[in-house]
């Protein structure tokens, strides 16, 4: 019978934040919505670093052609529902956590249930149809969203609050066309890291967050760069008239 004690998992990273940052890990309740590639990087890690409540919801199983870069499955989950599979996985790495498996399709009719009561929304999605739904649920519940998106070896990352930065839609106004095409799995652990990372900072209140910027990632240079954004008024899902006198906007 082990009598490690419950922090000794986190020995290496208490330094970082205090004790109060992990119980504030802990306690925090997070929506993973997407369990793929960026899905997997992104629940591993903060499965490792200890958040407490994580909620995943994704309505695929798994497939073949998964296995380049969704980490959180092997070859005897093919045919299983990827959210099952996920949580068996998290689990066998930490099993001090809760994870919460949705099998449901993410769209305006299911979105404010899968948000409602979460802390945080982070983005593993390989479809701007359902990160647009999020973003507008995300607002409308004043939920802070992690966005994180992958094509090749490129990927970007930014975090957006509700009534403080740009929304998603205000970056990408109209579903690129690049979307789906083409991915290697290390994108996905790069993009899924920095996204994860974002998340504990964001949780502990360390360090500053990608936060009215955007990162961008080019695998192929290895080189990353963060560019300013800015909120746009003609925004259909946040836009603005005025603002708030420490210059929050107010999201209408």
């Amino acid at each position: 019978m082990s009598t490690a004690s419950p922090d000794s998992r986190f020995l290496r990273q208490i330094p970082l934040f205090g004790k109060e940052g992990q119980k504030k890990l802990k306690d925090a309740r997070v929506l993973l919505a997407g369990a793929g590639g960026l899905g997997s990087a992104i629940a591993l890690y903060l499965a490792s670093a200890g958040v407490g409540f994580i909620r995943i919801a994704d309505e695929d199983v798994v497939e073949r052609s998964n296995l380049n870069r969704q980490i959180l499955y092997h070859e005897t989950d093919i045919g299983a529902c990827k959210v099952e599979a996920a949580k068996k996985t998290i689990h066998s790495l930490n099993s001090g956590i809760e994870v919460e498996a949705v099998c449901r399709h993410i769209d305006e009719k299911s979105a404010g249930d899968i948000v409602r009561g979460m802390d945080l929304i982070i983005d593993g999605m390989d479809n701007f149809a359902a990160r647009y739904v999020l973003n507008r649920a995300g607002l409308d519940e004043k939920i802070p969203f992690i966005h994180g998106a992958v094509n090749g070896f490129y990927g970007q990352v930014t975090t957006l609050i509700p009534g403080i930065t740009p929304c998603l839609r205000c970056l990408v106004p109209t579903t690129p066309t690049w979307e789906k095409k083409v991915i290697i799995g290390v994108t996905c652990g790069v993009i899924g890291s920095i996204e994860a990372n974002e998340a504990v900072k964001y949780l502990t209140g360390t360090g500053k967050l990608l936060q009215n910027r955007l990162l961008l990632w080019d695998g192929l240079l290895g080189e990353a760069e963060s560019i300013e954004i800015a909120s746009s008024p003609d925004c259909t899902d946040c836009g603005f008239s005025e603002r708030e006198p420490d210059g929050r906007r107010i999201v209408s």
